[in-house]
């Protein structure tokens, strides 16, 4: 009779601990859902604020090469959240947060020189993101108000590479991007992940373009992406087509 109750018990502590383990798992996976576009919201946070301490050390190059990296990361936060059905003010706050340290601050020193007119264009640039992120909404679905600043921030990183850092193309080149960041032209939402297959394909080419070329193919490769969406935003790059 004692040895019977004994198991009793010993079945009942590890029936709860089970059951404790395995609620444990559940929270831990549901934990992981809501988080993982979070994640990589701050993965392309630190990639910025990684590129801003690479600008200030005089590492232009790494400083180029990590904007792209918060490219791709940028490109992948949205379609994860909206998979996952994880979409959150907080991960919007903190999407917005990623790209103004990355695409704003970060790529705005890319125009800094001992210059006050330069530091002064820096400045512009800067403001420039983050008007384009407050004002963003163009109040018809699927669309952007003004071009997307990544897509600005990937022209100007390529072409700080390809020409090495040649300051008065810099110049031309933020200038043309601030007036199409505080436009009120219309660019579509670029669900590039969530839309037809050859999208998805030009988004694997970038990750091996980054991680497996040589920087000019690397940087021809996203310069083209990103002028085509300036140039063709609707009848190329719209998720409708």
């Amino acid at each position: 009779m004692i040895l019977l109750t004994a198991s009793s018990g010993l079945f009942q502590c590890t029936n709860k601990f089970f059951h404790s383990d395995k609620a444990t798992g559940l929270r831990i996976k549901e934990f992981a859902r809501r988080n993982a576009a979070n994640a990589l919201s701050v993965a392309n946070m630190i990639m910025g604020l990684a590129s801003i301490l690479s600008s200030l050390d005089g590492h232009h190059h790494t400083a180029c090469w990590l904007l792209l990296i918060g490219y791709l990361l940028d490109l992948a936060d949205g379609a994860v959240a909206r998979r996952l059905d994880a979409c959150s003010a907080l991960g919007a706050k903190l999407d917005d947060f990623a790209d103004f340290t990355t695409f704003g601050i970060a790529t705005s020193l890319l125009l800094r020189t001992s210059g006050m007119l330069d530091n002064i264009l820096c400045i512009c640039y800067a403001l420039s993101v983050f008007v384009r992120l407050c004002f963003f909404s163009s109040g018809i679905p699927f669309m952007y108000l003004g071009l997307p600043c990544i897509y600005a921030s990937a022209i100007l990183a390529c072409a700080s590479m390809l020409s090495g850092g040649n300051a008065a193309m810099l110049r031309v080149i933020a200038v043309a991007m601030i007036l199409f960041m505080i436009s009120h032209s219309f660019y579509p939402h670029d669900r590039v992940l969530e839309s037809q297959a050859w999208k998805k394909a030009v988004y694997a080419g970038g990750v091996v373009m980054l991680f497996c070329s040589f920087f000019p193919p690397a940087c021809v490769y996203y310069l083209l992406w990103s002028v085509s969406y300036i140039l063709f935003p609707t009848s190329l790059w719209s998720s409708e087509v």
